[in-house]
């Protein structure tokens, strides 16, 4: 195991231990969870900034990266809908995970096609995983009953990082199109 996957795979070993913090009910388990996911939203990029500049870059870990991610995220937001239960946060978290299931089949039938590279991470996406960790954050930290800036924030972001995830799907699958609508001619008798 090299630096990078190293990384990545503390990433996927921080899961549990964040949510059996934040379910502890400790003094501060909301805090200390909001910070032990910061630290693992900073493996996202620290990994793959460590397999590019050590030329740590495997197929394992390209495989293992997204995987780590979309855990990540996938496992906190059905842990903050328990907490956040009102339409007005599960909507766009459900929106999330679809995105993330939806996006992962096109990547794999992108790659069965040798095709992957139409919808490698572009910009949006970037942002959109960006706006989301924050967004995360901000609700793991902050108390679900009481109204305040942190959790207003929290809401906020959830919508921008909504809105983000939906555009970046329909930008991977219009990037998909020709070959989806080739394939689909194909078959069609």
């Amino acid at each position: 195991m090299n630096t990078a996957t190293f990384f990545t795979v503390l990433r996927v070993l921080a899961i549990p231990v964040f949510i059996a913090i934040y379910y502890s009910g400790i003094p501060g388990n909301n805090l200390i969870a909001a910070v032990i996911f910061i630290f693992a939203s900073i493996t996202d990029w620290l990994d793959g900034y460590l397999a590019r500049k050590l030329d740590q870059c495997s197929d394992f870990g390209a495989f293992l990266d997204p995987v780590a991610d979309k855990l990540l995220v996938t496992v906190t937001l059905v842990m903050l809908a328990a907490n956040y239960t009102s339409p007005w946060f599960v909507a766009p978290a459900a929106i999330m995970v679809a995105r993330e299931v939806l996006i992962s089949a096109l990547r794999e039938w992108m790659s069965s096609n040798n095709q992957r590279d139409i919808v490698a991470v572009g910009y949006i996406g970037k942002v959109k995983t960006t706006t989301q960790m924050l967004a995360i954050i901000a609700l793991l930290a902050a108390d679900p009953v009481e109204v305040n800036l942190l959790l207003i924030a929290g809401y906020a972001l959830i919508y921008i990082s909504a809105i983000l995830t939906l555009w970046s799907m329909f930008s991977y699958f219009k990037n998909a199109w020709p070959v989806l609508s080739q394939d689909l001619k194909q078959k069609t008798p």
